[in-house]
């Protein structure tokens, strides 16, 4: 799958701009603030139909502007795919793929694989379980439609089982048998989710740690750890213990909504004991792994987005990077940075082709 063009009105601090690609590596260079990021970013939303910086939909519109269009044209399977997302302020936005506008936005996830890596990844380590949780979440839905619905169908219920709590503390009264409706929902679709981020972590992990030897040459040992209430016991069994709690806090405190994924490094939490240049190095054998994971599912490969990758790592770390990318077929790579030498140096160890862009 490829990237043949993309081209921007009023998105971010583009104005109009046109761009034609390489089949194999991009790369975008240029002072701070002159837009190498958007660019990366308007390639992400026309995958997953959503930035990946600002989840306001509406700042992703030029200032003074009234909307934005991102257009991209994908050779996928020797066919052309034209693929068209639109934001008009005070209008829901519209995702075309072949000038077809999508009933659903879910139905688009996965047909154009595509994963990033960027500074803003820190998150993933620094910040709550939410987070992680939407990384197990965000690559097992490009490859697993039902896994998506389920998912959207169990925050759903969750959401309207919290309202329920909070109607009976506002209106001082309790149903049971109204909770038990949202209890048996909640628990089948928990557990179909709870068995396949298991059984998708069992899978991910060992491909994770191989990347995360290559980059650090074998120098640590790494690993993660799946947290969840359901290896405990099953989730309406939970639903029911914390009845009590649940009713005094207005919200449902178990379920698959809190597991955790736990980032570890010669078994010690990366967070406090990972220097910055492991916690890079972890973050990027991370997204390798989910590139190796989806590929592997889809029979695709996915487009690599590596936003300021050469950023606090050591020229041994990038060496294993760039080594990687030129050693396995990685179809198509965009690279943004803002020393446009050390880029160049960087690509001409890779035995393809490549386009700079200077910005």
């Amino acid at each position: 799958m490829i990237l043949k063009s993309l081209s921007l009105l009023n998105y971010k601090n583009f104005d109009s701009r046109s761009f034609t690609f390489n089949d194999t590596i991009n790369c975008f260079v240029g002072n701070n603030g002159v837009g190498k990021t958007n660019i990366l970013d308007a390639i992400y939303h026309l995958s997953f139909g959503k930035s990946y910086f600002n989840p306001v939909a509406s700042q992703n519109i030029r200032h003074n502007e009234d909307f934005f269009v991102i257009n991209g044209d994908y050779e996928k399977s020797e066919k052309i795919e034209k693929i068209v997302v639109s934001l008009k302020r005070g209008q829901k936005k519209v995702i075309k793929r072949n000038s077809k506008a999508y009933d659903k936005f879910s139905e688009h996830i996965g047909f154009l694989p595509l994963v990033i890596i960027s500074p803003a990844d820190r998150d993933l380590i620094s910040e709550g379980s939410d987070i992680r949780r939407k990384f197990i979440d965000n690559v097992i839905s490009q490859s697993d439609k039902t896994y998506l619905t389920d998912l959207i169908k169990y925050n759903k219920i969750l959401a309207q089982r919290n309202s329920l709590l909070k109607y009976f503390a506002l209106n001082n009264t309790f149903n049971n048998d109204t909770l038990e409706v949202y209890n048996i929902q909640l628990s089948d679709f928990g557990a179909r989710i709870f068995k396949k981020r298991d059984a998708f972590l069992q899978e991910f992990i060992p491909i994770f740690k191989s990347r995360y030897n290559a980059i650090s040459n074998n120098k640590e040992a790494v690993n993660l750890v799946y947290k969840s209430d359901l290896f405990a016991t099953d989730l309406n069994t939970l639903l029911l213990q914390a009845i009590n709690k649940d009713k005094a806090l207005n919200y449902t405190s178990v379920g698959i909504h809190k597991d955790d994924l736990l980032f570890n490094i010669e078994e010690y939490p990366i967070k406090k004991f990972g220097s910055q240049g492991q916690q890079k190095s972890f973050l990027v054998a991370l997204k390798l792994a989910q590139f190796d994971f989806i590929k592997q599912q889809s029979g695709v490969n996915p487009i690599l987005l590596l936003d300021d990758i050469f950023d606090k790592l050591d020229e041994q770390r990038v060496s294993q990077i760039i080594k990687l990318v030129d050693d396995e077929n990685f179809g198509q790579l965009f690279i943004s940075d803002t020393h446009a030498g050390r880029t160049e140096k960087a690509v001409k160890q890779v035995h393809q082709s490549y386009e700079i862009f200077n910005l």
